[in-house]
Formats: structure tokens, sequence, C-alpha cells
């Protein structure tokens, strides 16, 4: 017999996840009032996706007592978490404005499938690794010509296992 499908995670679901895993990280609790501060919407806004998001199993909701992640919900959380902190090394090293960062961060991060993430790390840790290559890349195109027509063939990337 198929399994059902689990329910559609949404951005919105993935950025609410989001949200409450970090103020349980760094406060100890989340409270429906935190939630809302942290994502400016309002409170019974709010109060109806987390009642939403304890239907679907991702946390537990107790009115007046505040919240918890089940083990479901901490994964997808500290998923969307983990791509937030590669996408965002990944153009602070590309040497992107902040701001923008911020947005395109918040814009790729619901749409990135694993595989495009593992690739985008291993780019990461590769520049991490050899820093010149990624100055090549930051040089403006004319420059890179001149370079790259006198330069051996640049080191392999790293591979994954």
């Amino acid at each position: 017999m198929p399994q059902e499908p689990g329910p559609i995670i949404s951005p919105s679901i993935e950025d609410y996840l989001e949200r409450i895993y970090e103020l349980i990280e760094g406060k100890g609790y989340a409270r429906v009032s935190d939630i809302a501060s942290a994502l400016n919407f309002s409170r019974p806004s709010v109060t109806a996706m987390v009642q939403r998001l304890d239907r679907l199993g991702f946390l537990r909701y107790e009115r007046y007592r505040g919240l918890t992640l089940t083990a479901k919900g901490r994964e997808i959380a500290r998923r969307i978490q983990r791509r937030h902190v590669i996408l965002t090394e990944f153009f602070t090293l590309l040497q992107i404005d902040r701001n923008l960062i911020a947005r395109d961060v918040e814009g790729i991060e619901h749409h990135l499938s694993s595989e495009s993430l593992e690739r985008l790390e291993l780019l990461l840790e590769y520049w991490k690794a050899h820093p010149a290559q990624l100055q090549l890349i930051l040089q403006p195109p004319t420059a890179r010509r001149k370079k790259s027509s006198t330069k051996a063939t640049p080191p392999t990337p790293p591979t994954r296992p």
C-alpha cells in the first residue's frame, strides 16, 4: 500500500519554523507575541498559523503556555537555517551588499533543491580553500582575461564521497 504524502511545506511554513527555532535557540522559548514581532505579523495571524503547525505535527502548542517544536519541526527548521547560512556565506564571499544578500537569501532559500545547495556548499568550501581563485572571479572581466591567458589551470574543486 503506498504511503500517504506528508504535508506540503510552503515558504510561509518554513519561515515560521525557522523563526520559532531561532527564538527557542536564543531565548529558550517562543511565544506567539515573539513570533509576531519577529515576522512583523499580527498575533491573530500567528496564532492561526501556530495552530495549523500543531495540527501538521511540526510543533506542540498550548494556549497561554507557549510552544515547542517537534522532532519533525526542528529538522525542517535546521535544514532551512543551514540553507540560509550557506547562501549568506556564498554571497558574502562574492562581496555582495549585506542588504541585497538578506533580500536574495530570503527569496532563494525556499526554492533551492538539496542537490543545488550541496553544489553551492562545495563551491563555497573550494573558494575558502583557494581564495586566489575567488579573487580572479571578483576582478573586472578585462583583468580576468589578461590574467587567465598567463595563468596555469586552477586546482580541481573537492568532491563529496
